[in-house]
């Protein structure tokens, strides 16, 4: 048969479709392939298949009538088998190029590229893409930017346990026997450790998570340091593939958690910390939303190697202005980077900059290169940043711009929050810091770098009130969580830790509000009403009784002493609901007759260790939730013992009571001091004598490091400092001390007795000495002065003493 000269042979065809298989064999047609179909059929042009014409007898057809009739059936037959070989080669059409879309793809992966020739039949794109899971469709999608060798080495590290999360890749069981401990491999010789990272391995150490023994730990951190993995960087830490490899407790990184600030190189800067985490997690800054791994990788700020380890200072937020609006409204000033990631955002502030309210600066003068690359506004932008005091314009700014840098994060960032500038994210894709727990659009502003000319309009729309409160917040964020290196780290374990004991973990409210997540213990209670800090969020009244907790240290040899007129005056008020006696006296306890008859319940405990530490313990007998604080010696009449609980339902969260001490900085011996004189302020008020909640018992037990309570245990002494210097770091505010008394002591106690410690000559210098220890532990010096004195209404006023309600408070 001769094929027709406009049609390709079908052979060739064939091996069109399928270059890759043996050419398929059809049958030869011509150009109307339908009558093709049927080579006994006859039309007026003669024979299909010679092309000769037969005639109608040739079928042997009857009539005309018959023969249309024929001819319509004949019709429809072809139509029908048109239709069919339609569909037929459609079909081979669309299997062959799944079939070679598939051959390319995998051609792809494997860095190969197969020219395809081009085809005489159309390829229609593929409607229907086969299903593949979302992180290889993500790989492969990146596989266009990125070179095969890179997409090897980015797998081999970071990217490798993606689908890890907490429920995959984490060993729960080694935390249900001792809880959350954590566990850090002991320094290797001739390892170097950056400063920042000696500080972050000290701050765990130095928790109550921190365990020496291996088989207790539940989480486990390298002594490697894994901070900085900036190849170019002389911090950077060679060969640490094989170096963790070598671990013997490493086990593919489970239950391992790596810190880490930089990662990556120039020019790209990738995200890849260089070695094989494995299953471990990441405390990570600057990572992207898009390998944050949820609910298993921490993001972590951005710090700087000068972030202090503990402390750290306080917000510059000093009183609230109204209306909270400064000098300037958006200021940023920074390196401006002419070329590489990072440089898109800094490069056009200068469209927004107009010199007025709105000052964004940026410089072109860093880097040893600087000139060989710097553009035409370089010039003017470095005049332009010379005439700003950056301190200056962080203290009277609103709002203050974060763009990215080489990397998502910025120090710019913390710097806002310290300075009460309310921060303008500009870095897409960034994994804000503690993001699982933060609320940051109670904080920040959170905007797009495609959209840079829309911040000033945006930002002027803002209320004052919600600028204020955004105002307040970042102060709270700041110094809860950001002001040193050890909230950093603290602030990771406590999330980690929710995780994996959720039945008790924090909620959202715990972490975004007063005093946060680091003070509120949920092992404690998971009902908030039981803290001190949300009575007014839940609607809740203060307790209206407490637990009368009387320390003794003296045997009882006469009724007339002193502690069991205490006893009487506090089972007269109102307020008591039971009275406990800590016994923590060397001598047995009296019988039981020896004790008054009050109308509340009296009981004694004896002490078991008889150390100062126990009296805060957080006893199971005390069922409310304010305890009145009472030394053996201490006198109160049933109507100060009133007063001042009615005083601390108005202030649950602070410490309430009668004798007041303060602290001063002495220049001299560049220490702090301790001063129990009458002066016109104060910063304590001693637990001798004091109203607080009953939640700082646990706080002060579980809270506190041994090394500062096994202090306060051989001095026998500053117990009640400590508890001052606790609850003032939690609240960030001053006690409060009740009416004009001051002697609040039994001065007829035997010169004998443990109690007569207030006049050995050691004790005043041991809580000078104290003062300094406690505030070295906490970084900074929590205690605040106060010159408030609350006495109540009609006190020493010129009216009938009848129309008082604490009319024994004027006779003492």
């Amino acid at each position: 048969m001769r094929a027709h000269p406009n049609l390709t042979p079908v052979d060739d065809l064939g091996s069109q479709l399928f270059p890759s298989q043996a050419p398929l064999r059809f049958a030869h047609f011509p150009l109307r392939p339908c009558q093709a179909l049927f080579p006994g059929a006859q039309t007026p042009a003669g024979n299909i298949a010679d092309g000769s014409y037969l005639g109608p007898q040739r079928l042997g057809w009857g009539n005309a009538g018959h023969m249309q009739a024929k001819k319509r059936y004949f019709i429809l037959l072809s139509a029908g088998s048109c239709l069919a070989l339609l569909f037929y080669f459609g079909g081979l059409q669309f299997r062959a190029s799944r079939s070679h879309s598939r051959r390319e793809e995998h051609s792809g992966r494997n860095g190969l590229h197969h020219p395809s020739p081009d085809h005489f039949w159309p390829r229609f794109p593929d409607a229907l893409r086969p299903f593949v899971p979302w992180d290889q469709l993500e790989n492969e999608d990146s596989s266009v930017h990125v070179s095969p060798r890179q997409k090897r080495e980015a797998n081999s590290s970071i990217y490798k346990g993606k689908k890890c999360r907490m429920e995959s890749c984490f060993d729960f069981t080694l935390c249900k026997k001792n809880g959350f401990k954590v566990y850090v491999y002991p320094q290797q010789k001739g390892e170097k450790i950056a400063e920042s990272y000696q500080n972050i391995l000290a701050a765990i150490e130095g928790s109550r998570f921190y365990t020496s023994d291996p088989s207790q730990a539940c989480l486990f951190v390298l002594s490697l340091d894994t901070l900085d993995r900036d190849q170019l960087s002389p911090q950077y830490v060679h060969n640490l593939r094989s170096k963790v490899q070598s671990l013997h407790l490493w086990n593919n990184g489970r239950n391992h958690l790596i810190f880490n600030l930089y990662s990556g190189t120039w020019p790209d800067y990738t995200e890849d910390v260089g070695f094989d985490i494995g299953q471990a997690m990441l405390a990570k800054a600057s990572i992207s939303t898009e390998n944050f791994r949820p609910n298993f990788d921490v993001s972590i700020p951005l710090f700087s190697k000068d972030h202090p380890r503990t402390g750290g200072e306080r917000g510059f937020l000093k009183f609230n202005t109204i209306p909270p609006l400064r000098k300037y409204m958006l200021v940023f000033k920074g390196k401006r980077y002419l070329t590489g990631i990072g440089s898109d955002t800094r490069n056009a502030l200068y469209h927004v900059h107009n010199g007025e309210d709105v000052v964004l600066l940026t410089t072109c003068k860093h880097g040893k290169d600087w000139q060989k690359h710097k553009d035409s506004r370089c010039d003017r932008d470095n005049t332009e940043y010379e005439k700003y005091d950056y301190r200056e314009m962080l203290h009277n700014a609103t709002f203050c711009l974060v763009p990215r840098g080489r990397r998502l994060g910025s120090f710019r960032f913390l710097e806002a929050l310290q300075a009460a500038c309310v921060p303008v994210m500009l870095s897409n894709g960034w994994e804000l810091p503690f993001s699982e727990v933060i609320n940051w659009n109670q904080a920040a502003v959170i905007g797009d770098e495609r959209l840079l000319l829309q911040i000033p309009s945006t930002i002027r729309s803002i209320h004052q009130d919600k600028i204020l409160a955004l105002r307040q917040q970042t102060q709270f964020l700041w110094e809860a969580y950001f002001s040193s290196v050890e909230k950093i780290v603290l602030t990771t374990l406590e999330i980690i830790q929710d995780r994996i004991f959720k039945h008790i973990s924090r909620n959202s409210l715990i972490w975004n509000k007063h005093p946060g997540g680091l003070f509120v213990l949920p092992q404690y209670s998971s009902y908030l009403g039981d803290f001190p800090y949300y009575y007014a969020n839940l609607g809740l009244k203060p307790p209206s009784k407490f637990t009368a907790v009387i320390h003794a240290v003296t045997p009882l040899v006469s009724q007339s002493q002193p502690v069991l007129k205490l006893l009487v005056a506090a089972a007269k008020s109102q307020y008591c609901a039971q009275i406990i006696v800590l016994w923590n006296c060397d001598k047995p306890l009296p019988a039981k007759h020896r004790w008054p008859a009050t109308s509340v319940p009296v009981i004694v405990i004896e002490g078991e260790s008889k150390v100062m530490s126990s009296r805060f313990l957080p006893y199971d007998n005390i069922i409310t939730d304010a305890v009145l604080s009472l030394d053996e010696d201490t006198v109160l009449s049933t109507t100060e013992v009133d007063f001042a609980f009615t005083v601390w339902q108005s202030f649950p969260e602070r410490i309430v009571g009668y004798p007041a001490r303060s602290h001063f900085w002495d220049n001299s011996k560049e220490r702090w001091g301790y001063t129990s004189k009458w002066t016109n302020d104060y910063s304590m008020v001693l637990t001798g004598a004091a109203i607080y909640h009953k939640y700082y018992h646990y706080l002060y037990t579980h809270y506190l490091p041994a090394s500062l309570k096994n202090m306060v245990d051989q001095l026998a002494n500053c117990e009640d400092i400590l508890m001052n210097f606790l609850v003032s770091a939690v609240t960030k505010l001053p006690p409060i001390k009740v009416t004009q008394k001051k002697q609040y002591k039994e001065t007829m106690m035997g010169q004998t007795s443990r109690a007569s410690r207030w006049a050995d000559p050691d004790h005043f210098a041991q809580r000078q000495s104290c003062m300094n220890t406690f505030a070295s532990w906490f970084g900074y010096m929590p205690l605040i002065h106060s010159q408030m004195r609350l006495d109540p209404v009609l006190f020493k006023d010129q009216v009938s003493i009848l129309r008082k309600k604490y009319r024994d408070i004027e006779r003492l």
